[in-house]
């Protein structure tokens, strides 16, 4: 038997009584003739105890451990004399006696600590180390977690858990693919799915009227804190359902998971149109934990022979409270900041509104105080407050509004990561246009249904047109989105055509899906929510890689298998090909 009990169980209830611990050896201590040694499995830490005078062999025996090193212990339960309020077994001691070495461990390359001294590049090349440590292993802990009362929210709902394939055809919309070459149809290629989009509308017209999925996906995209290039979704789909009927069911789960997880009861989640969220945030998913809301300001402006505002098309300000009394040093620093190729703006307008009354702004010479204090007036500016200014193009300038706003919040301690604020942002476009491609591309898919009132701007002004689309956010997050679907085939073509696919091409690539449609489509709609960003949401960290068991670096390499790597030339023989670096 290598254990009666785990590692993070025993208590006084358990003094006396005859146990067996196994786990790693977390920490070796020597006090004179006694040496204490904490024994860790995932469940916690129990501290042994060896007394020269007692047992010299089992003492000595002891004190030859390394750390890391895995032992299975016998002994008996014995309350401890100075106690460790700070763990859960810190009122007990285990008094040894026998010890069995069941594997020795080289000297690991980091502390398998909470505070560990390991680097991210050293942390993920020995993972399997790295996931020893408890404040990574809680965090795996929690994805299970929530993954398991999905699936029973879910299944409460009548939802039925279906697997889609691995293997599909790519579609060159969107994302790029990660490509997969088929041996038995040599030149042919799979594609890895993005996302289960097609299948699961396929699921809706065999009558499986509410289906979800707990899914790997792919993404052969650029990588940061928030993206990998697999990462999993819970993906969702019903039928004979309108845009509240999807909305109100997975705030449901929302609120299921912050009640059962976090303990916390989230109020209803207002819903904000994509419209007032570029207005007042300049994002599509705003961050509400706190105002600062952006504040357009350009019939203020003009004519005042100030170039930079009378050739903007929008000039915007946000209002930050209490910070008139930045130094000038301060303001240089956000100056420089909005400049960074990341913002990119040209530069940046300052009004102070000081404590005394007095308004003081870096465009003086243009402006009266009289036309300050109009400024003052429209961003509810009171003493003491700095209001700062940029110009430009109007997305572009929101954008950069929106970004200077975050780091505003950053400074001064306002993202709090333990106030939840959830939202629903709706009626997104439909489409997007590449100015330089002349040409419309879907803001969300393909297969996303207009709202019904807009459906006669297509023909006209299909830039003007609304989805029927929604996105989750969770304190500036988008952790989820879908829409309600086109579900008949005539209306799908015209869809296509919009985005420039010629018939042929389009029952190419989609002719399944519409061929589909023509036997009885129901109505339906869906959502998918990433759970890895969910996960990092509710743990409060601000990457996505350490709830994930074994995650990509930002190169998309996995640095602990070594991956992606070359491969052998007979391989590439097999499959047909010739391009890409081959063993010799």
């Amino acid at each position: 038997m290598y254990r009666t009990n785990t590692c993070g169980e025993l208590n006084l209830t358990n003094v006396d009584q005859k146990i067996v611990l196994s786990g790693w050896v977390h920490k070796i201590r020597k006090m004179g003739g006694m040496t204490f040694i904490d024994v860790r499995d995932r469940y916690g830490v129990t501290q042994l105890s060896f007394n020269q005078e007692v047992n010299l062999e089992l003492y000595n025996q002891a004190n030859k451990l390394g750390r890391e090193w895995v032992i299975k212990v016998e002994g008996v339960v014995k309350e401890r004399s100075s106690k460790n309020i700070h763990i859960a077994t810190g009122e007990i001691e285990i008094i040894a006696n026998k010890l069995t070495v069941l594997n020795e461990s080289k000297n690991p390359p980091f502390t398998i600590e909470t505070d560990t001294d390991g680097g991210e590049d050293l942390r993920m090349k020995y993972r399997y180390l790295d996931l020893r440590r408890s404040v990574v292993r809680k965090n795996l802990e929690l994805r299970h977690k929530m993954t398991i009362e999905t699936r029973k929210y879910l299944d409460n709902l009548n939802f039925l858990e279906i697997e889609t394939p691995m293997l599909i055809g790519s579609t060159p919309e969107g994302a790029r693919d990660f490509v997969v070459p088929s041996r038995m149809n040599q030149g042919e290629f799979y594609a890895l799915p993005q996302s289960p989009q097609l299948f699961k509308q396929l699921l809706m017209v065999s009558g499986f009227d509410r289906y979800f999925q707990i899914v790997k996906c792919f993404r052969d995209e650029d990588l940061r804190a928030d993206r990998q290039p697999e990462f999993t979704q819970i993906d969702c789909e019903m039928s004979f359902v309108e845009q509240e009927d999807v909305l109100n069911t997975f705030e449901g789960l929302a609120k299921h998971l912050f009640k059962t997880l976090k303990g916390i009861d989230v109020p209803d989640f207002p819903r904000m149109s994509y419209a007032d969220a570029m207005k007042y945030y300049g994002s599509d998913k705003p961050d509400i934990r706190f105002e600062m809301k952006l504040v357009e300001m350009k019939d203020l402006i003009v004519d005042r022979d100030f170039v930079v505002f009378d050739s903007a098309p929008y000039v915007g300000a946000i209002c930050v409270e209490g910070c008139a009394v930045y130094t000038r040093k301060q303001l240089d620093e956000l100056t420089n900041f909005v400049k960074r190729p990341q913002v990119g703006a040209k530069g940046l307008i300052y009004l102070r509104y000081n404590e005394d009354g007095s308004l003081k702004s870096s465009v003086d010479k243009f402006y009266s105080e009289e036309d300050l204090k109009l400024w003052a007036e429209r961003c509810n500016a009171k003493p003491g407050d700095l209001i700062l200014v940029m110009a430009g193009e109007t997305e572009k300038t929101q954008k950069q509004l929106s970004d200077l706003r975050l780091e505003m919040a950053s400074r001064l301690g306002l993202k709090d990561k333990n106030n939840y604020k959830c939202l629903w942002v709706v009626d997104f476009p439909l489409l997007e246009k590449d100015e330089e491609l002349n040409r419309y591309f879907a803001k969300h898919h393909p297969f996303t249904a207009p709202k019904p009132e807009d459906i006669h701007l297509l023909d006209t002004n299909p830039g003007a047109v609304r989805a029927n689309a929604y996105d989750m956010v969770i304190n500036g997050v988008e952790v989820g989105g879908g829409s309600i679907r086109i579900h008949d085939s005539e209306f799908q073509k015209k869809a296509l055509s919009v985005l420039g696919f010629s018939q042929e091409r389009a029952e190419e690539q989609f002719g399944f899906l519409m061929d589909a449609f023509q036997f009885g489509a129901p109505p339906h709609g869906g959502v998918a929510f990433g759970l890895d960003r969910l996960v990092s949401l509710f743990v409060g960290l601000d990457s996505i890689r350490d709830c994930i068991a074994f995650p990509k670096n930002n190169s998309g390499r996995d640095v602990m298998i070594d991956a992606p790597s070359t491969i052998e030339k007979e391989q590439l023989d097999e499959l047909g090909l010739t391009l890409g670096k081959a063993k010799k």
